[in-house]
């Protein structure tokens, strides 16, 4: 039996236990509070961003260089032959198409093979790069491809991107400004039918688009878009060509990081392009955000860091649950994603022009929750999966890793 001083004591000690653990679930829900409030701020600036955007100016359609367009091709992208096609739709004076593959098994030469003979009248042709100058292959056959480039003006674009007819006239025209050292473009998700597939597009044009949209307000465009890179061949030898980054993941950021660096300007276009996205199932998706994420952290770290302000629909449902539901969660709730809806649809309507991504919208809840487990899991390692090759990530370079320990280990570690 215990004495009445025991029992007294065991209260005590309950008491104590019990209204520290009331504390930690206050505190915790003031930190989701105030981050859903930076969240709705954030959401908040990205619609004023986008309004600005489009008071945009583009450039007159008179400056039209000779250009090359240049495509590295890894596997089998989808709708890939329908992309190839619209580059050689342009109305434009005069172009050339390089497509650039590593080895002749490449599914993606035939598809070449046949563009070039429905389009006889074009100049197209095919490279197969010989060596690797580096552990990012596209990066390397680039560095090869613009050895054999005709002209002056060079465009990297990525396989599955496909264009409107004026693609080239609008791309270029901003570059007759000897102070702008590259022009990018924002791009649409097409989906798949696919879950994965659709989340993915919902990040590109509601969560990845504004993002762009906000760097562009706040401190400009110092990054490229591998959607579409145009520029000047002076700009390229300005940082050292391709082979300066060719052991690089991220390496559309990083040319447009070191052309900004050496003093151009980089102009995002109104033009946006189209990007046909796999059939990715849910798995795939997560490993591909992981990828994009963890190239992105490496990059830019406190950037990245600073993601965690972003968030404000996931913090919003934390502060809901800690909360337990009470009428001020579910008003702050409703407001967070109020004002994250009417951001989503500013960029997809207005600035991507793109209304059937309104039948996702229901999905962003579950995306953004996604896109919040994806930071997190970024912090967990550095290994990245692409293009059925497994690598380490190290400062932003890449590092093969070797078939015995990719048996010993998983993909995201």
């Amino acid at each position: 039996m215990l004495a009445t001083g025991d029992w007294r004591l065991l209260s005590l000690v309950s008491f104590a236990t019990s209204s520290m653990g009331d504390l930690v679930i206050r505190a915790a829900e003031a930190v989701a509070v105030a981050f859903t409030v930076a969240g709705i701020g954030y959401y908040l600036v990205a619609l004023w961003s986008a309004r600005n955007f489009l008071k945009y100016v583009p450039a007159p359609d008179g400056f039209t260089p000779p250009v090359t367009i240049l495509k590295p091709l890894r596997g089998a992208d989808p709708e890939m032959y329908e992309a190839f096609r619209s580059q050689c739709l342009q109305d434009y004076p005069e172009y050339e198409l390089i497509f650039g593959v590593s080895n002749r098994a490449e599914p993606a030469v035939e598809l070449v093979e046949r563009l070039m003979r429905d389009f006889p009248g074009r100049a197209i042709r095919l490279a197969v790069c010989p060596e690797a100058r580096g552990a990012n292959t596209k990066v390397s056959n680039l560095a090869y491809m613009a050895g054999l480039a005709r002209h002056q003006y060079l465009i990297v674009s990525d396989s599955d991107i496909r264009v409107a007819p004026d693609y080239l006239r609008r791309v270029l025209a901003p570059l007759g400004d000897p102070a702008v050292g590259m022009v990018t473009c924002l791009y649409r998700g097409m989906p798949h039918r696919t879950l994965g597939s659709k989340l993915e597009a919902l990040g590109i044009e509601t969560d990845f688009a504004p993002g762009v949209l906000v760097a562009r307000r706040m401190e400009g465009v110092h990054f490229g878009l591998g959607s579409t890179m145009a520029f000047p061949r002076r700009a390229l030898q300005a940082i050292g060509g391709f082979e300066a980054f060719a052991d690089y993941l991220a390496d559309d950021f990083e040319l447009g990081r070191r052309i900004a660096a050496a003093g151009l300007k980089i102009r995002l276009s109104e033009i946006v392009v189209d990007h046909h996205l796999p059939e990715y199932s849910f798995r795939a998706f997560f490993r591909h955000q992981l990828r994009w994420a963890r190239g992105i952290r490496d990059s830019r770290p406190w950037g990245y860091a600073g993601l965690v302000f972003t968030f404000g629909l996931p913090w919003a449902i934390v502060a809901w649950l800690l909360a337990k539901g009470a009428a001020w969660a579910w008003g702050l709730l409703a407001v967070t994603l109020g004002v994250r809806l009417a951001m989503a649809a500013q960029v997809t309507l207005r600035v991507l022009r793109h209304r059937e991504s309104l039948r996702l919208f229901w999905l962003i809840p579950l995306r953004d929750l996604a896109a919040a487990a994806v930071w997190l899991a970024s912090y967990a390692g550095h290994r990245v999966a692409w293009r059925g090759e497994e690598f380490i990530l190290e400062k932003g370079k890449l590092r093969r890793v070797e078939a015995a320990a990719r048996r010993r280990s998983p993909v995201a570690s």
